[in-house]
């Protein structure tokens, strides 16, 4: 059997830097084999410059609108966001066939391997199907209002099925609810019995809008339910922030991911805390400063001892897909956070988000995690220079 010998400046092993001169071993398929010292390794060492981790887990995705990019402008805001992603319906689909084609392709270069995306259609399977990335697809409904709850639902349950046929199983699949302001209470029930023994997404306190419809029913949610000719009277407002509204009817699921948090505060995250210890939080960066121009208060998160993962969000949001660059935005603002925390937060707890932890993550014995070389750092911090490639 014929093995690879990978030493760089720097070896990330999904939790922590290695001592310098230690090298990876694998085989040819990338199935780790062990860590060892350079001393041990023998001959047909590759050297390489830079930081060598395992591959990166993007824990939040909408590859199926990568036909968006740069049709949406920046700094809109959340709602008038929605409506230029909602008034962008005329393209072919041969056109966005191609786009998620590209885009997968574009995750896949930068050292992406697994993907938590969302799926409003079906327009992602093909593109699916070749293997190149695993998936845990997120089958995610809208319904505010009651009287469609059953239809929203059925849709759901038959874009489940088209994807559990395509997959062949349905470990890494599972119905979630797209906000709390999206999903009436009748919606919520039908899809409250779904969660036991899966990871479910929603996103969370994306815009101050929504603080501020749950704690007064006022804000800028109610110019878009008018615009959407919706009725809200059904809504009793909570008098808090929305996540102690509706993290009561998620508390079966077995994991839990609350994606953005770019408007959650420390109360709001203490108390989340509190009522489950199976949560991470996904931050998306760019997607944020593309949306709303700001981001979250990612230190109050590490203090709290957070399980912190990335995502890229879309290209309607996003300019690439690149967990390293969403690290890099994290470090020019926040540049007391280690690389190797981010690292950590891009790797092995990604994987254990989307329950593919037995496969990647980390260079443990006999996963297949793959190798992505940083290029372009500096004293194993990345730069804004940095670029990061697969090479396993």
């Amino acid at each position: 059997m014929s093995y690879r010998k990978l030493k760089a400046d720097y070896l990330f092993d999904g939790f922590q830097f290695r001592d310098s001169g230690t090298v990876l071993v694998c085989r040819e398929d990338g199935t780790i084999e062990t860590i060892l010292d350079e001393s041990l390794a023998g001959e047909g060492v590759e050297k390489w410059d830079g930081i060598i981790t395992p591959g990166f887990i993007n824990c939040h995705c909408h590859l199926e609108l990568s036909h968006l990019k740069g049709r949406i402008p920046e700094k809109m805001g959340l709602v008038d966001f929605v409506f230029s992603v909602v008034g962008h319906r005329q393209l072919s689909a041969e056109f966005i066939r191609e786009a998620i084609r590209s885009g997968e392709e574009e995750m896949q270069s930068s050292g992406i391997v697994a993907v938590g995306d969302i799926c409003n259609t079906s327009d992602t399977q093909s593109a699916k199907s070749s293997g190149r990335l695993l998936y845990y697809n997120f089958i995610e409904l809208f319904g505010w209002s009651p009287g469609q709850a059953s239809t929203r639902f059925e849709g759901g349950k038959l874009l489940f099925d088209l994807f559990y046929k395509k997959t062949g199983g349905n470990k890494h699949l599972s119905i979630t609810p797209h906000a709390p302001y999206s999903v009436s209470k009748e919606l919520w029930d039908l899809l409250r019995p779904g969660f036991q023994d899966k990871t479910i997404s929603i996103h969370n306190q994306e815009s101050a809008a929504e603080n501020e419809f749950f704690l007064t029913g006022g804000g800028d949610l109610n110019r878009m339910y008018s615009l959407m000719k919706m009725d809200i009277s059904h809504f009793k407002v909570p008098g808090t922030h929305s996540p102690p509204d509706y993290l009561p009817k998620m508390k079966s699921a077995s994991k839990i991911l609350l994606v953005h948090n770019t408007y959650m505060d420390e109360p709001d995250l203490e108390e989340a805390m509190h009522f489950n210890k199976n949560l991470f939080f996904c931050f998306c960066p760019h997607a944020n400063l593309y949306i709303e121009d700001r981001l979250p208060d990612i230190p109050v998160f590490l203090k709290n001892k957070c399980r912190i993962v990335l995502g890229t969000d879309s290209l309607a949001s996003n300019h690439q897909l690149s967990i390293l660059e969403e690290m890099k935005i994290i470090k020019r603002t926040f540049p007391d956070i280690p690389t190797a925390i981010m690292l950590q937060w891009a790797t092995s707890n990604g994987a254990d988000a989307l329950d593919f932890e037995e496969s990647t993550g980390d260079f443990s014995k006999g996963k297949k995690p793959g190798v992505v070389i940083i290029e372009n750092i500096l004293y194993g911090e990345i730069q804004s220079s940095s670029t990061s490639r697969r090479i396993l």
